[in-house]
Parts: C-alpha cells; sequence; structure tokens
C-alpha cells in the first residue's frame, strides 16, 4: 500500500504482516502509530545521523542495526558522514521529514538511534544524554529516585534535563548543549555527573562500569556519551512483547508514571492531549564548563580519572586498565 506521508508517498509493504504476536500489532499498525506521533518523532532525528534497529520479521525474528544508510535510500533523504572509534566511518540517513521516518518502518524499523550530533557537525554533540539503567534487584521506582537527585546535581550545574522512559525499567534524560565539546569531554561531564550523583545515593547509585561492582543499584551508564554509543529516541518503539515505546515525560510525572503504560496504542492518546513534552528542547542550549571544572576537581581532589571504555573501543589516553576487578586480583596473585 502507499502512504501519503505530509505530501510525500512512501510505500509500505506488507501491511498486515504481524510484529507484535502477543498483541496482534500489525507493520501497518507501527506505521500508524509513527504517523500519529510524527512531529515528536521527527523533532527527536532532525537531521541527526540515524542508526536504524530492524525487525524484519516483527519482535520474535531475529534483528539487525544498520548503522549505513541503505543502498535505495530515497533522494529526498540526505545521509552524514560519521566517524567509528576503529577510525572507520559511515554514511548514514538523516531523517529531514516525516517520511524517511516511515521508510525506514517499511524496512522493519522499529527502534531509532540518533546520535547526539547534527549532520552539519559530527563531531560535536549538542546532547549531553544520562542513561539510569536498573540493575537486577532494582526497578523503575529505584531510577525514579535517581532521577530526582540527577535533577538536582544538574540544577546545582546550570543545567536542565528533559526526562523520558527507556522504554524499559530506565530513565533517560536528555540536556540540550551549545556544541562546542568533543565527544571525549561530553563523556567526561557525564562521568563527573555520575560521580556526583553517586557521592549523594551511594547506596543506590553506581558508575562502576564492571557488573560483578555494582550491586542492587542504579547504574549511570557514562558510555552511552561515547562516539557512536547511541540512545533510543524519544517515541520509539522497544521490541518487548508488549510494544512499549520511550515516552516523553514532566518531571512531575515521573512518580506516577509507570513504563509499561505507553505503548502503542495509548501513546497516540497521550501525544493528540499533550503533544511533545520536548518539544521546546531545541529553544536551549547549555554549557559543560562547570561539569568539566567538576570533573577536574575528581581528578585532582579525589584522585578519580577516567573510567574504563566500552570493549570493542581501541585503548583510550588515560583509561584505566581494562580488565575486570575478580580478573585483575587473579593475574595478579589474589584470592
Amino acid at each position: 500500500m502507499e502512504l501519503d506521508v505530509d505530501g510525500r508517498a512512501v510505500r509500505l509493504s506488507n501491511p498486515d504482516k504481524t510484529y507484535f504476536p502477543e498483541k496482534g500489532y500489525t507493520k501497518k499498525d507501527v506505521a500508524d502509530y509513527f504517523q500519529a506521533v510524527g512531529p515528536g518523532i521527527l523533532r527527536a532525528l532532525r537531521e541527526r545521523p540515524t542508526t536504524l534497529q530492524r525487525f524484519v520479521d516483527g519482535v520474535e525474528g531475529d534483528f539487525f542495526y544498520q548503522k549505513r544508510a541503505p543502498k535505495n535510500l530515497p533522494d529526498w533523504t540526505p545521509t552524514a558522514r560519521i566517524e567509528f572509534p576503529s577510525g572507520r566511518h559511515a554514511d548514514e540517513m538523516c531523517p529531514t521529514e516525516l517520511g524517511a521516518v516511515l521508510w525506514a518502518v517499511n524496512l522493519g524499523t522499529l527502534t531509532f538511534h540518533p546520535w547526539p550530533v547534527r549532520r552539519a557537525d559530527t563531531d560535536h554533540p549538542d546532547e549531553l544524554r544520562i542513561d539510569l539503567d536498573p540493575q537486577p534487584g532494582t526497578d523503575y521506582a529505584d531510577a525514579v529516585r535517581a532521577a530526582h537527585e540527577l535533577r538536582s546535581v544538574l540544577e546545582d550545574n546550570g543545567l536542565r534535563g528533559w526526562p523520558k522512559t527507556s522504554g524499559g525499567r530506565g530513565i533517560h534524560v536528555f540536556v540540550p548543549l551549545v556544541p562546542e565539546w568533543t565527544f571525549t569531554q561530553v563523556r567526561r561531564s557525564a562521568i563527573a555527573v555520575g560521580r556526583e550523583l553517586e557521592r549523594r545515593m551511594p547506596d543506590r547509585v553506581t558508575t562502576a562500569w564492571w557488573k560483578e561492582e555494582r550491586g542492587e543499584r542504579i547504574f549511570v551508564d557514562y558510555n552511552q556519551t561515547a562516539r557512536d554509543r547511541t540512545i533510543a529516541s524519544a517515541y520509539s518503539v522497544r521490541p518487548f512483547p508488549h510494544a512499549p515505546v520511550s515516552a516523553p515525560l514532566r518531571w512531575e510525572e515521573i512518580d506516577d508514571a509507570e513504563p509499561r503504560d505507553f505503548d502503542l496504542r495509548t501513546m497516540p492518546v497521550r501525544y493528540a492531549e499533550v503533544g511533545d513534552l520536548h518539544a521546546d528542547m531545541d529553544d536551549h542550549a547549555f554549557r559543560l564548563d562547570q561539569l568539566l571544572e567538576l570533573a577536574t576537581r575528581d581528578e585532582h581532589e579525589h584522585e578519580l580519572g577516567d573510567l574504563p571504555y566500552p570493549p570493542e573501543y581501541p585503548k583510550m589516553p588515560g583509561e584505566p586498565k581494562r580488565v575486570q576487578p575478580s580478573r585483575a586480583r587473579q593475574d595478579d596473585g589474589g584470592a
């Protein structure tokens, strides 16, 4: 069938194909959803190099991440060249209109993973993204407690965050930035935020990269700010049987929100009532000077330097030994 997407004709093949068997939702239901929240998903993706998480056989089938723009990308959708930590590069699609989103949906895309940069400058992020990730033994309520304290940490450093559900049990908080800092500096700022939050809530929050050290705490996943690491966009559909979506929230809503309540069917109703709660993000751009000063104090006063990068990254300058603590103790002859 052919969809009319803001005047753009977009083909949708196999519209009756089941994508969420538990709910009976089809590919057409997914397309209808993204059209219903169109301005919101486009605001989240506009001009951003975007990786597509594709589920061509629905959520019970295999999936893959498509970083390089498909060869049949329409000529009305621009791309941007991004550099990977390995030194290789790729041209990724950068949606500038809703038709590009629906074109990707036709390929089986449920979750969009935009870079925190715009195509005009792919080396300087314009968003600081904080991922509050519940560990085993913790849940959304624990993430909420951490999010409230995170809000205070940000405000104490002259920043404002916009929260959303992850689509699972976690919370994401985005801070729009003046695009003047490198990925390394933005990651350093995220570590500083995490460490300050950890100091304020030592029994509830951790920045420990190694799972064996995290315990039943909320993990501030600072490495989500590293180059080529992305977070699911607002309004993305997440690949769970009940078809949840990543839902923008007001700060006063996070305590009473239930992530499962935001799904393929309920979000269009909510969107029609409240619109895009993150619509004003682009009206703001904050500076990282205070967080970078906090990072410097951590280094000089507390001897807290860099933290490990993900395993696929080359060894980075100043990075500590990239080996899990229990293995290091064995290698050193410890118990």
